[in-house]
């Protein structure tokens, strides 16, 4: 994915049941066949048993495992960085920002690992100062091999150094009289630093002839004009780097300027951005700094993957998210409320708060199950699922009605389970069957898998509620776990801050739950279901969250005041 094409994610509540991860699977697929190529179908925890068994039978991937939907530097940043070299010249530097329009350069070493910023200015300044130090000055800090790339020129005396080593270098421009030039060379050569002087003259025999007698460090002849052979030969007798060049003496002291290296210029001290931050962190932690981009650094390998500027993060672009089986913030994947939701599809009550920006698509109707409205979705715009998504469907169906023995089971489930069924070729009562002796929970699950395979938080008039549910074929195995459980919904509610923890063992072969809860004993006295032990109720005929249990809950809640 291009780093900068945000994802677009299909996604249920956290702790997410068959439904939830059944009609996300149904729904990306049909927003990808309805002009949304890149809709993905996600979850944001871990896969119960049995739906994995259903996708593995339906030969369906498991959704992408998404813990946090908020945008990140990776997801924003340009991808494709202009960078400068430490070696590179001032000049290459500059005609490449030119080139590309930009102001500011990460410098990279020889991995692409950053070293320093080059901003434009800091080249300005250092070519052209305020207070105009530089053009006064004739010492340059640069390396003769640079000076002859940049220049372009020929080399006819003593070899170029091999490497890139940079040295100071006086500049002296042989404009003056031949007398005053031989006085100077002299003067140099007497306080012992001829050797550290670059003569630059044009056709100017005797001036070129005075800087090789007298040992300077180089020789540069400009204009396009020549140097006596005799003169070559002298300069490489003495050691003296000769070079010519076609630009004239005033282009080539300024190239000289040019030639020197931007690690002279870089500021060393720099910020960096890791790429899994959230772009909501960045635009707080950069604002008060001076810097104007920031590379972006992969966590594992290190290396930069990009670079982003305070403008990226003016109004950044969002995840776009699209929320199946429920529509609360605080049933959701972390950073929603950072995120784009363009859609919500579900079966639950309105609570929560969620809100968005823009106009979005909302549907939420009383059916039994989330699948339902998917396939209705496909079937509302003359299509038909692929088999494996009409099989997840059907779970999705199955797994939220009983097998359309729920109290929440409407006509609507009953017309859509036939027609994905006969898609994805399988009889719903034979399903049925498979998927509910699919690995029993009470008999080879841990607590946390019983306790979190299909549990929802809610919050009613203030009071902090979770309730879990697990189906069973029988009952038997449970007598044996539950002083465990009762600890485990004890532990949850110190650990989070629930004020009631419920737990429903739901037998769905006789339609009866058995009850666990935790918490204020005024809400637990308050649920309507017989109490046989402490915490413990029988609740025969209850089946469903939504219809009963969390009713219940609320009745509950009502009678506290």
């Amino acid at each position: 994915m291009d780093p900068r094409r945000l994802p677009f994610y299909v996604i249920g509540h956290r702790n997410p049941d068959t439904d939830a991860i059944c009609s996300a699977i149904g729904h990306a697929e049909l927003l990808r066949r309805t002009g949304e190529p890149d809709a993905i179908a996600a979850r944001c925890g871990s896969i119960p048993r049995r739906t994995a068994w259903v996708l593995e039978k339906a030969g369906v991937e498991e959704p992408r495992l998404v813990t946090d939907v908020r945008a990140t530097a990776r997801m924003i940043c340009q991808p494709e960085v202009v960078t400068a070299g430490a070696a590179d010249t001032f000049y290459e530097a500059y005609r490449s920002m030119l080139a590309h329009g930009v102001r500011s350069v990460p410098v990279a070493d020889d991995e692409g690992s950053p070293i320093g910023i080059l901003r434009y200015r800091d080249l300005l300044e250092l070519l052209l100062p305020g207070d105009g130090s530089e053009l006064n000055s004739r010492t340059v800090h640069v390396s003769l091999l640079k000076v002859a790339e940049t220049l372009k020129a020929e080399s006819v005396g003593a070899p170029l150094p091999d490497g890139r080593d940079q040295e100071d270098l006086i500049m002296l421009v042989g404009a003056s009289s031949q007398k005053t030039v031989d006085r100077r060379l002299r003067k140099a050569a007497e306080e012992g630093n001829i050797h550290r002087y670059l003569v630059v003259c044009g056709d100017r025999p005797v001036v070129q002839h005075y800087a090789i007698e007298r040992g300077v460090r180089a020789l540069l002849v400009t204009g396009g004009n020549t140097i006596d052979p005799s003169l070559a030969d002298l300069a490489k007798e003495r050691g003296v780097v000769a070079l010519r060049c076609r630009q004239d003496t005033a282009g080539s002291t300024t190239l000289i300027r040019c030639s020197r290296t931007v690690d002279l210029v870089m500021v060393s001290n720099f910020s960096t951005i890791p790429a899994n931050e959230p772009v909501s962190r960045l635009r707080k932690s950069v604002a008060s700094l001076e810097q104007d981009i920031f590379p972006v650094i992969d966590p594992v390998s290190g290396k930069m993957i990009g670079v982003l500027s305070k403008s990226d993060l003016v109004d950044p672009p969002r995840t776009r998210v699209a929320l199946v089986d429920h529509n609360e913030f605080a049933q959701a994947v972390q950073g929603v409320d950072e995120a784009r939701v363009v859609e919500v599809v579900d079966h639950h009550r309105l609570a929560g708060d969620l809100v968005s920006r823009e106009p979005i698509r909302f549907l939420n109707e009383p059916v039994g199950s989330t699948s339902t409205l998917v396939g209705r979705k496909f079937e509302h715009r003359d299509l038909e699922p692929s088999a494996g998504a009409a099989m997840c469907l059907c779970a999705g169906i199955i797994s939220d009605t009983l097998c359309l023995t729920s109290p929440t089971t409407t006509e609507l489930d009953r017309t859509m389970l036939k027609w994905l069924s006969g898609l994805a070729g399988i009889d719903p009562e034979e399903f049925k069957r498979e998927f509910f002796a699919v690995g029993s929970l009470l008999v080879g699950g841990t607590t946390a898998e019983v306790l979190n395979a299909d549990r929802k938080e809610f919050d009613d008039d203030g009071v902090k509620v979770t309730i879990a549910q697990i189906e069973e074929l029988g009952l038997e195995a449970l007598e044996g776990r539950r002083e465990e459980l009762m600890a485990a919904l004890e532990k949850l509610i110190a650990e989070e801050g629930f004020d009631l923890a419920v737990l429903a063992v739901t037998d769905i072969a006789k339609h009866h739950s058995v009850v666990l809860a935790a918490g204020d004993r005024r809400l637990v006295g308050n649920l309507p279901f017989e109490e046989v032990s402490p915490g413990c109720f029988n609740a025969p005929g209850v089946v469903s969250r939504k219809k009963q249990l969390f009713p219940s809950v609320c009745q509950a809640v009502r009678r506290l005041g």
